[in-house]
This record gives C-alpha cells, structure tokens and sequence, in this order.
C-alpha cells in the first residue's frame, strides 16, 4: 500500500474516533425518516398477518417495528415509503 493513502486511511480512522467519543463533530450527517409502520398498515386496512405478509417479514418483525422496538432498514423502509404514498398501487402490484 502506498504510504499516501495508508497515512490518508490512518487519519480517517483517527479522526472517526474522535467523532465516537464526542471529541470531533462529524463534517456531515444523515438521518433517515422512519415511517409509521402501525399508521402504514392501518392505511391498507390489512391485519398485522396479512402486512407482514405483504412485506415479506415475520409478524414478530412487524410487532417490533410497530412498538418501536426495532426500525426497518433498507429495503423494507422503501417498500414502506411506498405503501404509504400509494397503498392501493402498492397492493395490486403485490397482489393483495
């Protein structure tokens, strides 16, 4: 490895701790809107069975994300995004 890019990998990784112990404000940061998964599932009118269904995921996944216990990530908080936007487009494409 060139000696440039391990001090540049070396730097990051100083300066990445420093931002994990509350040294050092991070240059920029995202955060991600977790929809209403109860408010999305109560839209379709569908059981918290037939949601998970739906989505692909056990019921107890849905539980959790409803109880915000836990938070969809990926490509099941898209696939959310979705039904919430077009809950009836959503449905016919998945076949419900």
């Amino acid at each position: 490895m060139e000696k440039a890019l391990f001090d540049d990998l070396k730097q990051s990784l100083l300066e990445a701790g420093a931002i994990a112990r509350g040294e050092a404000k991070p240059s920029r940061r995202f955060e991600v809107e977790t929809p209403d998964v109860k408010a999305v599932r109560e839209q379709t009118g569908l059981s918290q069975n037939d949601f998970a269904r739906l989505l692909c995921v056990s019921v107890r996944t849905l539980q959790n994300w409803e109880q915000n216990r836990r938070h969809p990530t990926g490509p099941a908080s898209a696939l959310l995004k979705i039904v919430a936007s077009a809950p009836d487009v959503a449905l016919r494409s998945l076949h419900l």
